[in-house]
């Protein structure tokens, strides 16, 4: 009996040694998420935890994707009425939505789904937003502006006023202009993309002077969203299906070209967020005309 005792006993410890040696796993994150057929996404911006927030280019649809599972649903329905650019506030848990060609922004509570307020601009196209600790600004591609939202000590909003743009900025008629927008991690500073120049801008969040970034002979050509961390901005440039990666100067004033992000599963990629070190961008595919049937997903990016 005390023999089969002493077996039992060195199984348990060899069961227990063997389970307190496995390695905790990892989670692992896919490296494409699909998205609904049709969604027509444009904007991603990664929220709380592994939650990402995609939307709709279709009709306004706020979609919410798990970045470790994939799984996903269309979080808040849209107005009907695009949704572009994303932002979301750590404060609040509030997204702030780009309205796009109806000229408007949205915010919503991504506790409850509620909306928390809605603007209309009198915009040209209302393209991203970016959220600093006193204020959200909008911009707008098809007018030489921004829009700034005034946000309170705790990140409720006020009312907005229009901040023109001025100094080294310019506008070409016609053209779509400013679309990407950043903000340095003290809210002092703003920077820009002008898509069709392919130019990069620091802007004054007060006055709405610009300063052009030296690039040292580089372009963002096709120059669509902007991810600033610390002093690495990643620009996506969505016709070339890549993203540049350039290291910033102290004083914003000039950007080194560091490396050029690719990847098979890119096709049209318009904006990236990120969790930590982990890139997402989201595939636009407008070289693919749009349908109820047309695949979608977000990527992974590997830096």
């Amino acid at each position: 009996m005390k023999k089969l005792r002493r077996i039992v006993i060195g199984l348990i410890l060899l069961v227990l040694t063997a389970v307190l040696a496995t390695p905790v796993l990892a989670q692992h994150y896919p490296e494409v998420i699909p998205l609904p057929n049709g969604i027509q996404p444009e904007g991603i911006v990664v929220g709380e935890g592994n939650t990402a927030y995609v939307g709709s280019l279709a009709d306004g649809d706020i979609y919410r994707a798990n970045l470790v599972t994939g799984a996903g649903e269309v979080f808040i329905e849209g107005p009907g009425t695009p949704a572009v650019g994303l932002a979301f506030d750590d404060r609040t848990g509030y997204l702030f939505v780009s309205g796009g060609p109806t000229g408007d922004g949205r915010i919503y509570n991504t506790h409850t789904g509620d909306l928390v307020a809605e603007y209309d601009f009198g915009g040209g196209f209302v393209n991203d937003v970016i959220v600093t600790p006193r204020a959200a600004y909008f911009t707008d591609s098809f007018m030489p502006v921004l829009y700034k939202v005034e946000l309170d000590a705790s990140g409720e909003p006020g009312a907005f006023a229009t901040l023109p743009l001025s100094g080294d900025f310019v506008f070409v008629p016609g053209g779509f202009n400013t679309n990407g927008i950043v903000a340095t991690p003290n809210g002092n500073g703003l920077i820009i993309v002008h898509s069709s120049r392919g130019e990069l801008y620091f802007v004054d969040p007060q006055t709405g002077e610009a300063s052009l970034i030296d690039l040292g002979g580089e372009n963002v050509n096709s120059g669509d969203g902007l991810l600033l961390l610390d002093r690495t901005l990643y620009v996506v440039q969505n016709s070339l299906n890549r993203i540049a990666q350039f290291q910033l100067n102290r004083d914003y004033s000039a950007a080194r070209l560091q490396q050029i992000l690719t990847d098979d599963d890119f096709d049209v990629p318009t904006t990236v967020s990120n969790q930590g070190t982990r890139l997402y961008a989201v595939n636009a595919r407008f070289g693919t005309p749009p349908g109820p049937d047309v695949e979608y997903d977000i990527v992974r990016v590997i830096p």
